[in-house]
């Protein structure tokens, strides 16, 4: 049994110690997963389970002035990311680009922005929270859950394993989507009479889809270019950016176009009723024209 426990502690030593890089490993929420997938846990079992039978019988809560703060807030870490993100990528290979193992103040300014990238999943959660303390429950999809769920896990590697390189490409486009996305949400949470300026929503979804294409071909590069970056991590990113593109693309058929063809149709329905009715006024305007043509006759 010793044995065994000892076999145990080996293996979680050289899993989460030994192929850590050792800059991060000590960081807030990096040394071991336990943390985060309580965290994640709990997530789901409130959005999934007990948030919803909380708020069955309860008034959505309105949470404007913190649904501001908040989004004013990802907007600001977003826009900061992406900032640190030009400036790393100053000296970035697109075709394939290494982890900066050292410990330069420019190496560490790299796996600083990867591991506020993880933390600022990790706060996204809280989208999917105040959708259920709203009540939105129509925006609580597979697609948002397993989106908020599996991007925490990618970034926790990420910041352990390989803070830098080649993989930052896809957070920092995502961070630069996410400005964007954020600012819609901050725009919306101002209520109704913002409406009418957000005639854009729709297309935050096509730019959602544009960066998992870019983040496909960028990292299918490390398939047929060998810089020290891991190759086996396309086994994550490829699969994930697929499956994600085909999500997204699903949602904005739903939501969009599938909408506008049923728009379409109603259009193109009312029209043929107009043009039945008015076919019709006209039979029975020259039923009565007939009618009048002949009681003048008779008269005559």
């Amino acid at each position: 049994m010793a044995a065994v426990n000892a076999s145990r502690t080996d293996y979680w030593n050289f899993l989460f110690i030994e192929l850590a890089d050792p800059r991060t490993n000590d960081w807030f929420l990096i040394k071991s997963p336990l943390p985060l997938l309580a965290i994640l846990g709990l997530y789901l079992f409130f959005v999934l389970g007990w948030g919803p039978k909380f708020m069955r019988d309860r008034k959505p809560f309105k949470l404007e002035r913190t649904l501001l703060v908040y989004n004013f807030f990802q907007v600001a870490l977003s826009v900061w990311m992406v900032y640190e993100g030009v400036v790393i990528w100053r000296t970035y290979s697109w075709r394939c680009q290494p982890v900066d193992w050292s410990r330069t103040p420019k190496a560490y300014r790299e796996a600083r922005v990867v591991y506020v990238y993880y933390m600022a999943k990790i706060t996204e959660l809280l989208d999917t929270i105040f959708f259920v303390l709203r009540k939105n429950d129509r925006q609580v999809t597979f697609l948002h859950v397993y989106h908020h769920t599996v991007m925490p896990m990618i970034s926790w590697g990420t910041s352990k394993y390989y803070p830098g390189g080649h993989g930052t490409f896809i957070g920092m486009i995502n961070s630069f989507v996410h400005i964007i996305m954020y600012s819609y949400y901050f725009l919306s949470a101002f209520g109704p009479q913002m409406q009418k300026y957000l005639w854009w929503k729709k297309y935050i979804t096509n730019l959602q889809m544009i960066q998992f294409c870019c983040a496909f071909i960028h990292q299918t590069q490390l398939l047929y270019t060998d810089c020290g970056y891991p190759r086996w991590s396309v086994c994550f990113t490829l699969p994930n950016a697929v499956f994600f593109y085909f999500l997204f693309n699903d949602f904005y058929q739903k939501s969009y176009k599938k909408k506008q063809a049923a728009a379409k149709a109603k259009a193109l329905s009312a029209e043929n009723n107009n043009e039945s009715c008015a076919k019709d006024l006209n039979k029975v305007a020259s039923k009565d024209l007939e009618l009048e043509l002949k009681q003048k006759q008779k008269a005559l």
